[in-house]
């Protein structure tokens, strides 16, 4: 009898705690699916606040005008609505700073991941990653009173005020992304892809070239696009740079305004709630996250395609 008892007490206790396991773990699905509804709820709030806004902006400039002119003085009495000029000074220092970080990127990851001892990359990637932690206004000032001078003595009649300054400091700032994401995407290639090239007398350089790059594509294509996405919305860099003059030009050397630096020069509390100008923010603003969208849509795709299953 007593075993018999005692048998019955442990299958209570044991009933009582799956049912214990079953509440906690219908407890902890329900607060990770809050958790992502709360990241969806927040990206359509923002999408929706953008088409709102913007269409208030469209009932009064029309869609040609906003494509195709090529100035953009929405706070003038000669009012223009052009976002080309915007979007050329966008993607002009995008294009700098990917030239700068992509290469440089590639090359420390290649480094951390084939040459580099335990020891010195578990020293280095840590530094090289703090980078990203210093605030972008230090970038700005660092590339308005140390990079401008030293590119003056190369090109005389520079502006104080230009796009390739701001360029290349986004540059040197996206380098820690993009070399992480990237060391990390080469580390994950399996080890016997490298043995077997061995095996065939590759060297380990072109071990690292010719199969470590390759099999880690996808991820390197997920770490340019990241460094994309970084530049294309960097705003402190580029306002305090490049200078805040809307400019239609691809010319580096020229001044010009970003999408995101003439935000943050509308964003002052200045102009009426519901005005046009305000409005013009958020035109921008929608501008800003279609191309965006555009670069990651095309980075999925890039990373479906290419991807490797080991």
């Amino acid at each position: 009898m007593a075993s018999t008892a005692a048998t019955k007490s442990e299958q209570l206790i044991s009933r009582s705690g799956l049912r214990y396991r079953k509440i906690r773990d219908r407890i902890i699905e329900t607060l990770l699916l809050a958790a992502g509804l709360v990241a969806v709820f927040t990206t359509l709030a923002i999408v929706a606040i953008l088409l709102i806004e913007s269409a208030a902006f469209f009932e009064h400039v029309s869609l040609k005008e906003f494509l195709t002119d090529t100035m953009w003085t929405p706070l003038f009495a000669d009012a223009h609505y052009g976002i080309l000029p915007l979007v050329a000074g966008t993607l002009t220092t995008t294009i700098v700073a990917l030239l700068v970080a992509v290469p440089v990127g590639t090359i420390i990851a290649i480094y951390l991941s084939e040459f580099a001892s335990y020891r010195l990359r578990e020293t280095v990637k840590p530094i090289l990653e703090l980078l990203g932690a210093v605030p972008t206004v230090v970038y700005g000032y660092f590339a308005l009173l140390m990079v401008t001078p030293l590119l003056q003595k190369i090109f005389p009649e520079l502006p104080g005020f230009n796009m390739l300054s701001a360029g290349l400091v986004i540059g040197l700032m996206i380098v820690p992304y993009v070399a992480s994401v990237s060391e990390d995407a080469m580390r994950a290639v399996p080890r016997y892809m490298r043995e077997g090239s061995y095996a065939m007398g590759a060297t380990r350089l072109q071990t690292a070239l010719r199969v470590v790059v390759p099999g880690a594509f996808s991820g390197l294509a997920a770490a340019f696009i990241l460094g994309i996405s970084r530049a294309v919305g960097e705003t402190m860099v580029v306002a305090i740079a490049a200078g805040m003059q809307p400019n239609f030009t691809f010319d580096p050397r020229e001044q010009a305004a970003t999408i995101t630096a003439y935000i943050v020069q509308v964003s002052l509390g200045d102009l009426p709630h519901g005005s046009i100008g305000y409005q013009s923010i958020f035109a921008a603003g929608l501008v800003l996250m279609l191309i965006t969208l555009f670069f990651n849509v095309i980075g999925f795709s890039l990373t479906r395609k290419f991807r490797e299953a080991y």
